[in-house]
């Protein structure tokens, strides 16, 4: 079922299939200006989706890391034997609240561009245009080979 009324000005149309479907007749990959007007145009969008997709798997890695590090430097940070902050020739413990705060807001804003971006895909998944779905899977496939070593366990959702 398409909606072929659903114009938005001037230029190509774009027709939006509910249903599962090959045809790439006036595609548009969930922008009005990403239109698939022919065969060419179809291979340079399927590998940009691809390489979108690859480079979630990058995101997911950086943040990955990154908690790993910051993990790693508030396991490093002087304590007594009741865990308290301890104050040391080397390491006074000021700003050590401020550092924690910062690590926190960094996360967020990791967390926040991975569900951005888990959404972006899911739209992008949602044309029900199967070649747009395969270019989708290759690139999770490519960004899990290239980037997805550092954690056994994965989440397949959109966040």
């Amino acid at each position: 079922m398409g909606h072929g009324g659903m114009d938005m000005g001037d230029g190509p149309m774009c027709n939006m299939n509910m249903l599962f479907t090959w045809d790439t007749t006036n595609l548009c990959i969930i922008f009005h200006w990403w239109h698939i007007s022919s065969t060419f145009t179809l291979c340079i969008s399927l590998v940009a989706v691809a390489l979108l997709t690859a480079g979630y798997e990058l995101v997911r890695e950086i943040s990955r890391r990154y908690e790993m590090s910051s993990a790693e430097y508030v396991n490093s940070l002087p304590t007594d034997d009741d865990g308290h902050e301890r104050s040391s020739l080397l390491w006074s413990g000021k700003g050590q609240g401020q550092q924690e705060k910062m690590v926190r807001l960094v996360k967020a804003a990791l967390y926040a561009v991975q569900v951005f971006y888990s959404f972006f895909i899911m739209l992008l998944f949602m044309t029900y245009n199967g070649w747009v779905m395969l270019a989708v899977a290759i690139g999770a496939f490519i960004g899990y080979l290239g980037f997805g070593n550092s954690s056994p366990t994965k989440s397949v959702a959109c966040h």
